[in-house]
């Protein structure tokens, strides 16, 4: 019985060992080492409007258009086997101010993911954007906001640095909650500085353009400014971000 208790104790331990290695640093430690955001502190109104799983061919224009109705810049996370589909999507969001972000070649879950599958949905979305723009990108988003301390490093080692977004600003548009609904889950709760999620794929995004073309009209009569995650980080003092990604 003795040498059982004292299995089960090793394996308890080994497990927790383990978790401990996937999650060494607290949110706060990552936060201030600036290798993963999820918002930051800003003295100006400014927020970043973030899209993930694009480009889309019909979703993706309405709402470029409705950021350049409002003159209001973003952040697009895209997937890769989309972006080598619609390159010319990535390359009108480039010419309109917005950026690109990574967000895997075909949205795979991240938790348990190995090494050499991780770097390679990186790799294959890295080299579809720098086809369609010319750019490389330096921002990646995991799918589902899943971060653990080995993604971090692996993705940091690559050039990353990674992008959740403010825990409060997820508009839960995925759910198709309705137009009032997603104003209410992002416009109320607004911060300078925040991170806000949206989607312009991954299914039917009508309701996001509609709910996506009043918040910002909000929010503007609120004295807020759109930027990209470049414009945040930059106007907040953080180092290491491509002149060529903020028209410097």
């Amino acid at each position: 019985m003795k040498r059982i208790l004292f299995a089960l104790c090793s394996l308890l331990l080994l497990f927790m060992s383990g978790f401990n290695d996937v999650q060494a640093k607290s949110k706060e430690e990552w936060q201030d080492s600036g290798e993963i955001v999820w918002n930051v502190p800003s003295e100006r109104k400014l927020i970043a409007i973030t899209f993930d799983d694009g480009p889309h061919p019909l979703y993706t224009p309405l709402i470029m258009d409705v950021l350049q109705k409002h003159q209001a810049k973003a952040t697009f996370f895209v997937i890769g086997k989309h972006a080598e589909r619609y390159p010319e999507l990535l390359q009108r969001g480039v010419e309109e101010g917005h950026e690109i972000g990574n967000h895997t070649y075909e949205h795979v879950g991240m938790q348990g993911i190995s090494d050499d599958l991780f770097l390679q949905q990186l790799e294959k979305t890295e080299q579809a954007i720098i086809a369609a723009t010319g750019i490389r990108p330096v921002f990646f988003r995991s799918v589902g906001g899943y971060y653990d301390d080995r993604l971090i490093k692996l993705a940091a080692d690559e050039g990353y640095r990674t992008i959740i977004w403010s825990w409060h600003q997820d508009s839960r548009d995925w759910k198709r909650p309705g137009v009032a609904n997603i104003i209410n889950n992002v416009a109320p709760g607004s911060h300078p500085g925040d991170i806000v999620l949206f989607h312009d794929a991954g299914g039917n995004r009508s309701e996001t353009v509609k709910a996506l073309d009043k918040i910002l009209d909000q929010l503007e009569k609120e004295g807020f400014e759109f930027v990209t995650v470049s414009e945040l980080l930059l106007h907040s003092g953080y180092e290491g971000i491509p002149s060529e990604l903020i028209g410097l």
